[in-house]
């Protein structure tokens, strides 16, 4: 398969294991899935009674107080008492094996290319770290929500994009499949194009 790079007609041939896949709808759920519920710390926690520190007391002696019963201060009904139904941490983590990722990542890798939205550009490089320029380069592109992927982003790069808020930059093994379906474009660089062939071949 061969892909034609960006304002150029040169082309560059790339593997079509990897960029010409079939698209496997639940295979890339199933992924995503799991890459978003690894983002979830799951460490939100709250106290029950048996929990709270203190209590060990009876309050007062059960009759002839003319007060409601209470056999701790740590009830949920006392001020500083434990929460009656409280949240605990929890883990969401669905299970994925690197060849189920490796393949889910050519199968949207593979249609972002059949819908256009992967652009390949010979290099992502800038003279001077001006949004100004990035703009410049980027004004072909029909959306704004773009993702730059480059194996050695310059410094000028990551300066000219810092002011752009629906610019996102990502190295070659740092992709995932949320980063790259929550953008409209993705433009890579040719030596992030190869890296990422070679890591998926």
């Amino acid at each position: 398969m061969n892909i034609v790079l960006r304002n150029s007609t040169e082309s560059v041939e790339v593997s079509d294991a990897v960029f010409g896949c079939e698209f496997n709808e639940p295979l890339v759920h199933q992924v995503l899935n799991s890459t978003i519920a690894k983002g979830h710390t799951g460490t939100r926690a709250q106290k029950n009674r048996s929990a709270v520190r203190g209590g060990g007391r009876k309050p007062w002696r059960q009759k002839r107080m003319d007060r409601a019963r209470a056999g701790t201060r740590r009830s949920p009904m006392w001020r500083g008492g434990g929460v009656i139904f409280p949240a605990s941490p929890i883990k969401r983590n669905i299970k994925i094996n690197r060849k189920m990722f490796r393949q889910a990542m050519r199968c949207i890798l593979s249609e972002l290319l059949r819908e256009e939205r992967l652009v390949v550009i010979s290099d992502l490089g800038l003279e001077s770290p001006k949004t100004k320029e990035l703009k410049q380069k980027l004004q072909d592109l029909e959306t704004q929500q773009v993702l730059l992927v480059d194996n050695e982003p310059s410094n000028n790069l990551q300066l000219a994009a810092k002011n752009l808020p629906h610019v996102a930059i990502s190295l070659p093994h740092q992709l995932r499949p949320t980063n790259l379906l929550s953008q409209e474009q993705v433009l890579i660089s040719l030596g992030a194009l190869k890296q990422i062939e070679a890591s998926l071949a």
